[in-house]
Parts: structure tokens; sequence; C-alpha cells
């Protein structure tokens, strides 16, 4: 499994555009087999950091997202929505391996 961790520096003045934005993902996400962890959104500290983390269970699969994904309609409309708004000011992606508890 591959964990992969966006992180966005959002305008601070516009998080209800970044939710709007981040709800679109949470819905597209399943859809290319991705499995989201969710969306944190500033809450105290620093007020233009947001993250999304959510995982694939291989890197291979993951590329294999990041090609059906550009082909998309809805995530058209997304990467739309996030330059329309100018919530997103910038985003870095990083990939880590999950070290999970014993069962």
């Amino acid at each position: 499994m591959i964990t992969c961790v966006i992180e966005y520096r959002i305008d601070p003045d516009k998080v209800e555009a970044f939710e709007h934005y981040a709800r679109m993902w949470l819905r597209m996400m399943p859809r290319f087999g991705g499995k989201p962890h969710g969306y944190f959104l500033p809450a105290e500290g620093a007020n233009d950091i947001a993250l999304f983390l959510f995982d694939f269970p291989s890197l291979a699969e993951y590329e294999t997202y990041r090609a059906a994904m550009m082909q998309d309609e809805e995530v058209a409309e997304a990467h739309a929505h996030a330059r329309a708004s100018g919530c997103i000011i910038r985003h870095e992606r990083s990939f880590f391996r999950p070290l999970l508890p014993s069962s």
C-alpha cells in the first residue's frame, strides 16, 4: 500500500471554496480506486495549510489513476473551480509507506 499526502497552501480567505473543491475529490477518489482518509483543514496554528491523505494498493495503481483522472470531466470541473476561485496557491505531493500496528 502507498499513502499519498498532498499539502496545499491555500488562501485563508477562500477556505469555503477550498472545502467545495475537497468535497468534489472525496466523492471522486473511490471511483478511481483510491481510499481517501480525508482532507484536514486549518483549525489552530497556520491558517493557510491543508492536507489530503489517501491510499492506493500500489504506486502502479496510483499511476493508472493519474492517467485516468486526466480524461475525467468531473476532475476537469474540480480543477476549473480551484483555478477560478483562486483557493489553492500551490500544492506538493509526497508518498509514504505506512507502518501500522500489528493485529
